[in-house]
């Protein structure tokens, strides 16, 4: 035996197996030893059991098995497996055109990100609901913090998901066909000019890499989650592109992929139109999408909210008092939400837990 570590000299191993492992008094003739009766004393081994001592398997004494009694042991049945959690909370995000800082501090104050930009909310869903570039200083910023956080959001079973804007729209035009003349219904008129019109930033253009057209031109625009029905823009216009959800977003993405440069526009023109739930006659327009795409809600960006108020104000940010926006709005009889809170015009970047309480 090789000598281990703590362990006495060989010949002290050896003393050890002989006096505890063997005891002496199995070695003596008959049921009590050699000459011994019932009711004698056994005599004790040749070396007394050390204080402490504790019986290992080979000193316990064989048993016959035919001596053994049989106990029945019931199976223990394996723990229940916990129930599969649910999804999380809904959050939805309005209008954010390039107000990095902004976005950043209204998703740390719903718990959404931590101090670090990281997702911090487990399973929740997040949806923005478009216009992410143009009019504020760092709209590719925003676009690459919704990708970075829907990897994030994914990993931690939760989501964040985006749908399409008109701005979106505009900014793919402007870099897939820049000065080509289109036909836009008022004559002729470029994705360039439109681009530099609405906002566009030439650092915005600068930084625009592959993988971001790729990511905005794959956008949904249509979607239904928990009975909201998800859009961007405050208008009809997405009837004229299917009578489902899914026919809506494969049509919209087919013509993103013929590259058609008058076809992308009149997609445009009809996702900037707006105001179509807020006059007379505004509710029956939001029931008209609800009842061909589900949803007892409707719930968009695109108007800023102190424009569907009436109040003055400009999205050029002319108005330095800017208006006053607590939260969404919610109007057309009580079936549409806007959650463009006017970011652009010193409102507020609204960020919203659905549903909204009574």
């Amino acid at each position: 035996m090789t000598q281990g570590a703590g362990q006495g000299p060989e010949v002290e191993r050896t003393a050890t197996l002989r006096d505890f492992r063997v005891p002496a008094y199995v070695h003596e003739t008959g049921p009590y030893g050699q000459g011994a009766h019932p009711g004698d004393t056994v005599p004790a081994p040749e070396t007394a059991v050390p204080d402490g001592y504790t019986p290992t398997e080979r000193d316990l004494p064989v048993i016959d098995r035919q001596d053994t009694v049989p106990v029945a042991v019931e199976p223990v049945p394996a723990p229940a497996a916990p129930p599969a959690p649910g999804p999380g909370p809904l959050y939805v995000v309005g209008d954010v055109h390039g107000y990095l800082d902004e976005l950043v501090a209204a998703l740390q104050e719903q718990h959404l990100i931590d101090a670090e930009g990281q997702w911090c909310a487990g399973t929740a869903r997040l949806w923005f609901l478009g216009d992410f570039t143009d009019r504020g200083p760092d709209g590719i910023g925003v676009i690459d913090l919704v990708m970075r956080l829907s990897a994030e959001a994914a990993a931690a079973g939760g989501y964040c998901k985006a749908l399409m804007g008109n701005h979106e729209l505009l900014l793919l035009g402007a870099k897939r066909f820049g000065d080509t003349p289109v036909n836009s219904g008022a004559g002729t008129a470029t994705f360039q000019a439109a681009w530099l019109l609405n906002g566009g930033q030439k650092t915005d253009m600068d930084r625009l890499q592959d993988h971001h057209l790729q990511w905005m031109a794959r956008l949904d625009a249509v979607e239904e989650v928990d009975g909201h029905l998800l859009v961007h823009s405050d208008t009809t216009a997405y009837l004229d592109y299917g009578g489902s959800i899914e026919e809506v977003n494969d049509t919209i993405h087919d013509t993103l992929t013929r590259n058609d440069a008058d076809e992308v526009w009149d997609l445009f023109r009809k996702f900037t139109k707006r105001f179509s739930f807020r006059d007379e006659g505004g509710a029956d327009a939001v029931r008209s999408l609800l009842d061909t795409y589900g949803g007892a809600r409707i719930v968009h960006g695109h108007s800023p909210i102190p424009y569907l108020l009436g109040e003055v104000g400009s999205e050029d940010g002319e108005d330095d008092s800017g208006p006053t926006v607590e939260g969404p709005h919610v109007y057309a009889d009580g079936l549409a939400i806007a959650m463009d809170g006017g970011v652009t015009m010193a409102g507020k970047l609204l960020v919203q837990q659905l549903p909204m309480p009574d």
